[in-house]
């Protein structure tokens, strides 16, 4: 994809030697996001532990994604995560930014037998492809943002790996708000989500499944606890699904609905909620009334996800209701 000495996806390349990064004085105390800290996630950046990286392999069939694993306390690393940052948010959600912290995730680390951080990698439909290990001079950086990213939106356009993103929040907003001293919202758990939240954090979604659905049992009127009620649902069913394997029963059977109904899935883990609605819809609009409450019942269960006033959502239901009568 690129000239010799300069960085590439396929094979990688070191565009640095591996750097030290153990050195106290660049260890920070703040977190990401708050004063004096590292940049923080939010827009197309999201930060992967051992227990979601499963899921990120899975929707790299969906969309493509960048891996940065670096040391969210050392100021080293911030102006390059910055500057990934701001340009992957930039794109759209063309692609997403991964970042694993390997001082918390070393599990990981290990796994890509980086030697130290800065580590970047591409992930396309479950592949890594090495881009550098070190840090890059700023020339370095400047060709990755400049060059290298849009070429692996294009190499997995290729590959038929052409979903969209999800969007996850105004970053600037989540660290106005850190540095105003007050949590991100996102991070404030209720008390009676805490087990529910951590069993969904450990990777068991179906066991954080039930124990939402007990807090809904108590107070119906749970929207929060709804919605991620139905996201641990999604997941449990199809977050480690081979999504190559499930478009392709989907295309094979178009008849049967619960190939549909797993498609219409996968659409949702990567992001894709208006295929997810528009698949499910168009089935039933094609005649397969016979089917109304599984896709139904799926539907009501996607619809608690969006934020209530998404244009999507709203368009789904009254299809949905034309449809049912």
């Amino acid at each position: 994809m690129a000239a010799a000495n300069k960085p590439q996806t396929n094979p990688g390349i070191s565009l640095a030697g591996a750097v030290d990064l153990s050195s106290i004085k660049h260890q920070v105390q703040s977190e990401p996001g708050q004063a004096g800290g590292a940049p923080s996630a939010g827009g197309y950046v999201i930060d992967v532990t051992e227990s979601t990286f499963q899921a990120v392999l899975q929707t790299s069939a969906t969309y493509p994604v960048v891996l940065l694993l670096w040391i969210s306390t050392d100021d080293r690393l911030f102006a390059m995560a910055k500057k990934l940052g701001d340009t992957v948010n930039a794109m759209k959600g063309q692609l997403q930014l991964a970042r694993i912290d390997i001082n918390a995730e070393p599990g990981i680390a290990q796994a890509f037998q980086i030697k130290g951080a800065p580590a970047l990698f591409a992930l396309i439909g479950g592949r890594p492809m090495p881009i550098l290990e070190g840090l890059p001079s700023s020339e370095e950086l400047t060709q990755i943002t400049d060059t290298l990213l849009p070429q692996i939106v294009q190499l997995a356009q290729k590959a038929g790996v052409t979903g969209t993103a999800p969007y996850s929040g105004d970053p600037d907003a989540d660290a106005a708000a850190a540095g105003e001293g007050g949590a991100d919202a996102a991070e404030q758990v209720p008390p009676e989500h805490q087990q529910a939240h951590q069993l969904a954090a450990d990777g068991d979604y179906a066991g954080a499944a039930e124990a939402y659905a007990q807090v809904l049992e108590a107070n119906p009127n749970d929207t929060l606890a709804a919605r991620e009620r139905s996201k641990a649902l999604l997941l449990a069913r199809s977050g480690s699904a081979d999504v190559r394997e499930v478009r392709a029963a989907a295309a094979e059977h178009p008849e049967d609905v619960d190939a549909q109904l797993a498609v219409a899935d996968v659409d949702m883990i990567g992001g894709q909620i208006e295929d997810a609605f528009s698949r499910l819809l168009d089935f039933l609009a094609a005649g397969h009334k016979a089917d109304l409450e599984p896709v139904r019942k799926r539907l009501l269960e996607y619809f608690v996800i969006p934020e209530p006033d998404d244009p999507r959502l709203k368009a789904a239901r009254r299809r949905l209701s034309t449809l049912m009568y």
